[in-house]
C-alpha cells in the first residue's frame, strides 16, 4: 500500500480513539513530563486555549478563568478555511480568539472595526450550525450566551482581564506568552440533573464533534470523485497544516499555483488534475499527527515515525540491543497501555555473544507471536524542504516478520562488548543516538559525557539517522565512512578527558569493523580472543593490549592517567613496526613493579603473539587496519576476565 492507504488504514482502525486526549510521559532524570497527543476527528484540531468559560445550557454565565498551562491543549471544530487561515479571516465554527467570539471587543481596544467583522462572521456561522438538523444542546448554550455580546466585560468582572489606565485591554499583560486580545476561548456547560450538578467540556465531548462532522459534511456543495479512496466527497484544496507540531505551517499537499504551468498544457483546471475529498485529506493528516506525538522522533526539522499496521507497541529500530530486548520482552508479558518512558534499564546479565544472540531471538520471537501474521511495519520520514512545504524524504512498508528479521541481523552482524557508562557494559550495537554522540560528539560538556555540542548536533543526528536507517529496514552494507571515522577516533585516545567515554568508541569501533568484515568478506568476529589468527593488524592490536595492560596494572585503581601504549595509539596504527619499538622500551620500568607471576604470565602472551606472526609481515612499513581494534579489544578483554577469574578462585580458598 502506499503512504496514504497505510494512513487512512490507520485512522479507520483507530477511530474509537478519535477525540481522546492521552498524554506520553518522558522521564528524564527525576523529572517526568507529560506531552499530549490526540487523534482528531475530521475537520478538528488542536489549540492551545488560554481561558475557560462555564455557563449554563440556558447560555447564563457561572463562571470564567484561565487555563492552567498543563490544561491548554483543546480539540476544536474548524473549516478549511479557518484551519488554514493565516492574515485572512475565517472564524472557527465554536471555539475561537477573543475578536471573534466577544461583541465587546471594539469597546476595549483600538480595533473597532476589525473585531466587528470578526464577531459577525463567527456569530454567523454559530448561528446556522444552531438552526440546522444537527444542532447540538453545548451549541444552543454557546449561542445564547454569545449573543449578549459581552464576553470581555464579563472576564474582566471575573478578573481574567486587565485593563491599563486608558480603559482598554492591557497589552503587557500576558499568559502563556499570549497577549490578552488574542487569548483563546474554550466552553464548560453546565446540565442539572436532579440535585447533582454535571460539567462537560466541549471539547471533550464526542457527540458535538460527531454532529459538527455531520454538519460540516451537509454544508458541502460540490461532490467530485476521490482520487485516494475512490468515494464522492467534497474536495479539498487547502490541505491540514501542523503535522509535525503545533506550530508546525508547512503542508504536506499543496497546489496553489494557477498562474504557470502546474497543470496548464495538459488539464483545463487543476481539478481535472488532482482531487483529494476534504474528510479522506483529515483522516489521512490527522493519522499521521496522532503519529508522530504518539512515537515519532525528531532531529531538527526532520522527523521519523514507524508503526505497525494494527497499532501493536513497535520495537525502535534506533534503539540500543538492551532496549531492544527489553522491549520486546515487556510487550510479550503486557501490552496494556504501552507508554514510551526514558529510563534506567538492568544490564544484560551476559557478556558473550551467543547467549545475548539467544537472548534477542527469542525476545523477537515472542514479539512476533503477539502480531498478526499479516502485520506490517512502516516508516515515514518528513523534512521541510521550506517553511510552507514538507517532504517525504523516506516511506516504506515492511511485513513484521521481515522487519524483525532484519533488526535480528543488525543487532546480530555487528554485535561487541559496548559500555553504556562507567561499569555498565552489554553486548550488541549502540543506538543511533549513541552512535552520532560517539562518532561526532566531545566529552567538554558539564556531564562529562559524549554530546554533540554544536548548533548543528540536531541536523547531524538527523543525517546519521537517515543513512543508518536502510542498514537497518533494508540490510544494507555499513557506509564505509562511517567505519573510518570510528576507527580513526577510537585511535586518539589522547583526544578524550574520560576513559570511559574513549572506551565507548573502541567498543562502536569493534562493533563496525566486525560488521564490515563480514559484509566484505564474509568473515565472522567475536569479542572472544581467536589465538591462532596470524593477521597482522589483529596481532599487532593484541601486542598494544599487552603493553598497555602491564602499564596500567602499575597504577592505583580507577586512576585516569593514560598509559604509554593508548599514547602512541594513533602512531602505532599508522607506523606499527617503528612504534611498537618506542611502546616496548617504555613500558620496561613497569616490569618490576609485577608480581613475578603476573610478568611471567604477560611475558608468555607476548611470546606467544610474537610467534604467529611471520617475519616479513612483522617489519612491513604498512599502516594497519581497521582488524587492529578488534585484536586490542578481544586481547584486553581475555586480560580483564583473567584477572577477575584469579580473584574469584582467591575468594573461594
Amino acid at each position: 500500500m502506499n503512504w496514504t492507504e497505510e494512513l487512512l488504514e490507520v485512522y479507520e482502525k483507530n477511530r474509537d480513539q478519535a477525540g481522546v486526549i492521552h498524554y506520553k510521559k518522558y522521564k528524564i532524570g527525576k523529572e517526568e513530563q507529560q506531552i499530549p497527543y490526540v487523534l482528531l476527528p475530521p475537520f478538528h484540531t488542536t489549540v492551545t486555549a488560554q481561558v475557560e468559560i462555564k455557563i449554563t445550557e440556558n447560555g447564563e454565565l457561572l463562571n470564567a478563568e484561565k487555563v492552567a498551562d498543563v490544561e491548554k491543549s483543546t480539540v476544536i471544530p474548524v473549516t478549511e478555511k479557518s484551519g488554514s487561515r493565516t492574515a485572512g479571516k475565517a472564524a472557527h465554527p465554536l471555539c475561537d480568539n477573543l475578536q471573534y467570539i466577544a461583541g465587546d471587543f471594539g469597546d476595549y481596544t483600538e480595533k473597532q472595526k476589525e473585531g466587528n467583522e470578526c464577531f459577525e462572521l463567527y456569530l454567523s456561522g454559530l448561528e446556522r450550525w444552531y438552526f440546522s438538523e444537527y444542532t447540538h444542546p453545548k451549541v444552543a448554550a454557546i449561542y445564547r450566551y454569545i449573543k449578549k455580546g459581552k464576553v470581555i466585560e464579563d472576564l474582566i468582572r471575573y478578573k481574567v482581564l486587565v485593563l491599563d489606565e486608558n480603559g482598554k485591554l492591557d497589552s503587557k499583560v500576558k499568559w502563556q506568552g499570549v497577549s490578552q486580545d488574542k487569548y483563546l476561548v474554550r466552553f464548560v456547560i453546565t446540565a442539572g440533573v436532579t440535585d447533582e450538578i454535571i460539567e462537560e467540556a466541549c471539547w471533550k465531548d464526542r457527540s458535538l464533534q460527531e454532529c459538527f462532522i455531520q454538519y460540516y459534511n451537509s454544508i458541502q456543495e460540490t461532490r467530485d470523485l476521490d482520487y485516494l479512496s475512490g468515494q464522492w466527497e467534497a474536495p479539498s484544496y487547502l490541505q491540514p497544516k501542523k503535522i509535525r507540531n503545533e506550530g508546525d505551517g508547512a503542508k504536506l499537499i499543496s497546489a496553489n499555483d494557477e498562474v504557470n504551468f502546474t497543470f496548464r498544457g495538459r488539464f483545463s483546471s487543476k481539478e481535472q488534475a488532482f482531487s483529494i475529498g476534504s474528510e479522506t485529506s483529515q483522516k489521512i493528516h490527522n493519522a499521521l499527527k496522532w503519529l508522530i506525538r504518539k512515537q515519532g522522533h525528531s532531529f531538527d526539522t526532520m522527523y521519523m515515525v514507524a508503526w505497525e499496521s494494527d497499532m501493536h507497541p513497535i520495537l525502535n529500530w534506533d534503539a540500543d540491543t538492551e532496549q531492544i530486548i527489553s522491549t520486546a520482552n515487556r510487550v510479550s508479558d503486557e501490552e496494556d497501555d504501552f507508554e514510551e518512558e526514558y529510563e534506567e534499564e538492568e544490564p544484560l546479565a551476559t557478556d558473550t555473544n551467543p547467549i545475548v544472540a539467544e537472548q534477542l531471538y527469542q525476545a523477537l520471537q515472542g514479539y512476533r507471536k503477539k502480531v498478526h501474521n499479516t502485520s506490517r511495519m512502516v516508516l515515514m520520514v518528513l523534512d521541510g524542504a521550506t517553511p510552507g512545504r514538507l517532504a517525504i524524504q523516506e516511506f516504506k512498508a515492511l511485513e513484521t516478520a521481515q522487519y524483525l528479521d532484519n533488526i535480528y541481523q543488525w543487532h546480530e552482524r555487528g554485535g561487541w562488548q559496548q559500555q553504556k557508562k562507567k561499569n555498565h557494559y552489554y553486548y550488541g550495537v549502540p543506538g543511533i543516538k549513541d552512535i552520532a554522540d560517539i562518532l561526532y560528539g566531545s566529552d567538554g560538556n558539564a556531564m562529562g559525557s559524549l554530546t554533540i555540542n554544536d548548533k548543528n548536533g540536531k541536523r547531524m543526528y538527523a543525517e546519521l539517522g537517515r543513512r543508518l536507517e536502510p542498514c537497518i529496514w533494508s540490510r544494507r552494507n555499513l557506509p564505509y565512512d562511517l567505519v573510518q571515522i570510528a576507527v580513526n577516533r577510537a585511535s586518539m585516545p589522547q583526544s578524550y578527558k574520560h576513559r570511559t567515554n574513549w572506551e565507548q568508541t573502541l567498543c562502536l569501533a569493534c562493533s563496525f569493523v566486525k560488521k564490515n568484515r563480514y559484509e566484505r568478506y564474509k568473515e565472522e568476529w567475536n569479542v572472544a580472543l581467536d589465538e591462532i589468527c596470524n593477521d597482522r593488524s589483529y596481532l599487532y592490536g593484541r601486542l598494544l593490549a599487552v603493553a598497555d595492560r602491564v602499564e596500567y596494572r602499575t597504577f592505583e585503581q580507577d586512576s585516569e592517567r593514560m598509559t604509554n601504549a593508548k599514547r602512541y595509539m594513533t602512531t602505532f596504527s599508522q607506523r606499527p613496526f617503528e612504534t611498537w619499538k618506542i611502546i616496548e622500551e617504555n613500558i620496561q620500568p613497569y616490569w618490576n613493579h609485577l608480581k613475578v607471576s603476573e610478568r611471567n604470565y604477560y611475558r608468555k602472551v607476548l611470546d606467544e603473539i610474537y610467534a604467529l606472526f611471520e617475519v616479513d609481515a612483522f617489519k612491513e612499513k604498512r599502516r594497519l587496519d581497521g582488524l587492529y581494534l578488534l585484536g586490542f579489544h578481544s586481547q584486553m578483554f581475555e586480560l580483564k576476565k583473567k584477572k577477575s577469574n584469579q580473584q574469584e578462585d582467591k575468594e573461594h580458598e
